[in-house]
């Protein structure tokens, strides 16, 4: 019954279910009741099913916030009619890490060495920004104490840490620009150009172990991309694509992809 609820959402798992009914009882509590409620922190496809689900049923009311601009991991608020979400209002503690440049520190050390051996739980603890001598991470507030008084190390690496982010470390994401003509644009055709293997494996691998669009798991290999959209599969990557530049004399379709590396 909870599945078909959510039927104009396809390939739905049991935690997708139980994070949208949960969204569901917190707008009938701000409609009712005028509770604010927010999540913990919700990774990419999460956040695009609450965004989903907000516009099926036209509410309003609700805003996503990493606590900076264009964060991957968010927290979802959830208020009632004339109230109000601002970035300040939101359970996160943004803690800055600093240590010596020649120390490398990896997403992964501060993640899965660090965070994780506190105990800290992975929907506690937003996007982790590293740079050089300085890595930002974003937890909920309620955490927040704990990492302060407990993390002097990460790896091998002494660390300091202050309260808060001053927006100084840039991450640039690398890419690598392909090009090429498709037959058509059905994910198989798409991702066999991508990765540079024949179509009929593409679409082997598209059925056997899926491919994400825009966040969004797929089966198919005949599903259309669109320009602007961004898919995965395991063990070949993430890519988007960037523009369909017009056909060829033999009417294949010329296009534009970027590989993230």
């Amino acid at each position: 019954m909870a599945r078909a609820k959510y039927q104009f959402l396809p390939d739905l798992s049991e935690d997708d279910i139980r994070l949208l009914d949960r969204v569901s009882d917190w707008i009938m509590a701000a409609d009712e009741k005028y509770i604010t409620k927010f999540s913990a922190f919700l990774d990419e496809r999460q956040c695009l099913l609450c965004e989903k689900l907000m516009a099926s049923v036209k509410y309003e009311n609700y805003r996503l916030w990493g606590g900076y601009e264009n964060a991957a991991r968010r927290m979802l608020c959830v208020y009632p009619e004339y109230g109000e979400a601002e970035s300040e209002d939101f359970p996160i503690t943004a803690i800055t890490l600093l240590y010596r440049k020649e120390d490398k520190i990896t997403h992964r050390d501060i993640l899965g060495c660090s965070l994780m051996g506190l105990r800290i739980k992975r929907d506690s603890v937003g996007d982790i920004l590293v740079g050089e001598g300085k890595s930002a991470v974003f937890l909920r507030s309620s955490v927040a104490g704990e990492v302060t008084s407990a993390l002097t190390k990460v790896g091998r690496a002494g660390v300091k840490l202050q309260e808060g982010y001053d927006g100084s470390i840039h991450i640039e994401q690398k890419t690598q620009e392909i090009s090429g003509t498709v037959a058509s644009m059905r994910a198989d055709c798409i991702l066999s150009l991508a990765a540079r293997i024949s179509r009929e494996k593409s679409a082997q691998l598209i059925k056997n172990v899926g491919i994400e669009i825009d966040h969004m798991p797929k089966n198919s290999p005949k599903i259309p991309l669109e320009e602007g959209c961004t898919f995965s599969v395991r063990g070949y990557g993430k890519f988007k694509l960037l523009s369909v530049d017009g056909t060829t004399k033999k009417d294949r379709i010329h296009i534009t992809l970027n590989k993230f590396v």
